[in-house]
């Protein structure tokens, strides 16, 4: 008995599914990729399938002589692996496998789906959700444990969890005469890489989902497979070696991807050496007119500039009660002569930044000030699928309105200081910079880009890497060292209250990790261009959460990124919960090189429309290559 790969094809013809091999006692395994690959076993008359796709190979088994299909094994949930599992209904009496910690996701796939986030949302990003849900319940007849074991027409599988890719996922090893074969699911692509980056990224930059992995690659290639066969891209069929290197990557990310500061251990310690205490309790003055909040484990984000005039102007303010930050203005205008907060300027869109304003302005008639980019993020949070909105935080305004707007680059005259508000993203685009003389230092206070003890050569400061946050690398972290070089401040002020003092060195540092975190990702990813693999939003709708009554229409806009330089073409069906229609329903058009375009949809809902929250995906084809319903938006029939 032979192994037989793609080249069997020359032996039997060109079928529309094509035979990869033998496993014994009458059993041999086919092919069909569309959006993601479908595998056939068939015995006699009868197959199982593991994995469906788009659906298109059911059109095809009786051309290999299939009566019956009595079992799909799905590896994991994503959508383009199940997204044609309606057509099963042509099949009947087929049963539905499915690993038990995914069942969840297959049978109550809208508890996974919010119209109002909150941080502490199952298989979420400080909200924003990672897992991507088929658009309509899949009832689960079996569901694997983690070394589960299956059996059907003498064959025998084992059931091993292979998570990584997805929470949950699963490969299905049968050992064939030749040695082991893996259905391996989203565990490795042909070359030793990821099919994608966003499904893996299950926290805020603490690196779970490359723990997983790498352990679930150790275990299959432990297995020395004969064969693998991927949810998507070729057969891979040196998989020990190509396991081994996948696992390599992996671990060169690591030590790139976590925090390039001590965070939890040392970080209390190492948050700022540069302030001292003032008469106030927990008011520390970090230059002659600059003033934070320091405690023991306490991260809250304030700076107050004080001008000699006693006029504020705060950078964020959150994470405060707002008792104790009542009480402390109350003591700074006592003992320091504040007389005022004219404003507070926010560094970016995440809700601990700005949880406070609303109390600021109806207290103390603060303004709230921003990068024009940010402001929607702040007065229609709602509209995004983003991590720590500001409605996510139990208790806090549902949005913030924005008084002043910035350009990029615009100056600020404020009581005598002269300050630019930049564009400076890093851990999301959606973030500024202010920068300036204070007390004749180069000031810059910069968010959450960058946090560490610039003293220790051993930290590179970088925060949290998070997809979820639009944090693409030339317009996030590359971009932000890049600018800090150019300014070259005499001391940071990052949020968090962490003080970073004669930063040069730390800035290199970090500017140097920068490019090399962007080197370890690119040799992981399927993509050629690694911010398709990398980036969840490059198709994006515009409000993501809408509201319908029957009988009623929203319009949503559906942007379209494309990355590459040239021109790119998309075909995107809308695919929609029954009653409700879109208009157009397919958009099919083009993107000129490294820009972004939105197109127009507009969702009616009908009479039929069943009340509640449910799914409408995007079938994405980009220059021919089929993508399969990747993103999302959630509408919600009331």
């Amino acid at each position: 008995m032979i192994v037989c790969i793609f080249g069997c094809a020359v032996l039997w013809g060109q079928p529309a599914l094509k035979p990869v091999a033998e496993i014994g006692g009458g059993a041999s395994v086919y092919l069909f990729t569309d959006t993601a690959n479908s595998y056939v076993i068939r015995q006699g008359d009868r197959a199982m399938l593991i994995d469906v796709g788009d659906g298109a190979s059911l059109e095809h088994l009786a051309e290999i002589g299939v009566k019956q299909v009595d079992w799909v094994l799905f590896t994991h949930h994503h959508r383009e692996q199940v997204q044609g599992f309606s057509k099963l209904r042509k099949w009947p009496g087929f049963k539905v496998a499915a690993p038990a910690a995914e069942r969840a996701f297959f049978e109550r796939p809208m508890e996974f789906r919010k119209m109002k986030p909150s941080l502490s949302d199952r298989f979420a990003v400080h909200g924003s959700s990672y897992v991507r849900v088929p658009r309509e319940r899949i009832a689960v007849d079996r569901a694997f444990a983690k070394m589960d074991d299956f059996t059907w027409g003498g064959l025998q599988f084992h059931c091993v969890e292979t998570k990584g890719n997805s929470p949950g996922g699963m490969s299905y090893l049968v050992h064939a005469p030749q040695g082991w074969i893996a259905f391996s699911g989203d565990v490795i692509t042909d070359g030793a890489r990821m099919h994608t980056w966003f499904d893996s990224e299950w926290d805020y930059g603490f690196a779970a989902g490359i723990y997983a992995m790498v352990e679930s690659a150790a275990l299959l290639e432990q297995f020395n497979p004969v064969l693998v066969l991927p949810s998507h891209g070729p057969v891979v069929r040196d998989g020990k070696q190509q396991l081994a290197e996948l696992q390599r990557k992996l671990r060169v990310l690591e030590p790139l991807y976590v925090r390039g500061y001590s965070i939890f251990r040392f970080s209390s310690a190492d948050q700022d050496r540069t302030s001292k205490p003032t008469d106030i309790p927990h008011v520390w003055q970090t230059l002659p007119h600059v003033y934070k909040f320091k405690g023991p484990n306490y991260a809250v984000n304030f700076y107050l500039i004080m001008a000699e005039s006693g006029k504020g102007l705060l950078v964020d303010c959150g994470l405060f009660q707002v008792p104790f930050l009542d009480q402390a203005i109350k003591r700074m205008q006592e003992k320091l002569g504040l007389k005022s907060i004219d404003a507070c300027i926010v560094t970016h869109m995440h809700g601990d930044h700005m949880l406070q304003a609303q109390h600021l302005r109806e207290k103390y008639g603060t303004q709230v000030w921003m990068l024009d980019n940010m402001v929607a993020k702040a007065e229609r949070p709602e509209w995004f699928d983003y991590p720590a909105a500001i409605e996510s935080y139990a208790g806090a305004v549902e949005s913030l309105k924005v008084d002043r707007s910035f350009k990029r680059g615009e100056r600020l005259d404020w009581e005598g200081y002269q300050f630019t508000v930049d564009w400076m993203p890093g851990q999301t685009e959606f973030a500024l910079a202010v920068q300036g003389m204070i007390d004749g230092r180069k000031v810059v206070f910069t968010g959450d880009n960058l946090f560490g003890d610039p003293r220790d050569p051993a930290q590179n400061g970088h925060e949290a890497v998070v997809a979820r946050n639009s944090s693409i690398l030339e317009e996030g972290y590359i971009y932000g060292a890049e600018y800090l070089k150019r300014i070259a401040p005499d001391i940071i002020l990052g949020g968090h209250s962490y003080v970073m003092d004669r930063p040069t060195a730390f800035i290199e540092r970090y500017r140097k990790w920068a490019y090399d975190i962007r080197a370890a990702l690119q040799a992981l990813s399927s993509d050629a261009d690694y911010r398709y693999w990398y980036d969840p939003y490059w198709v994006r709708a515009e409000p993501y959460r809408v509201k319908l009554k029957r009988g009623e229409s929203a319009e949503v806009m559906v942007n379209v990124r494309n990355f590459r330089a040239g021109a790119q073409r998309h075909r995107i069906e809308l695919r929609t919960p029954r009653g409700v229609t879109a208009n157009p329903p397919v958009l099919d058009g083009q993107v000129a090189g490294e820009s972004r375009q939105g197109f127009p949809v507009r969702l009616t809902a009908d009479a039929s429309a069943v009340p509640g929250v449910a799914l409408t995906t995007f079938d994405i084809t980009l220059d021919g290559k089929r993508y399969g319903e990747y993103f999302d938006l959630i509408v919600e029939v009331q």
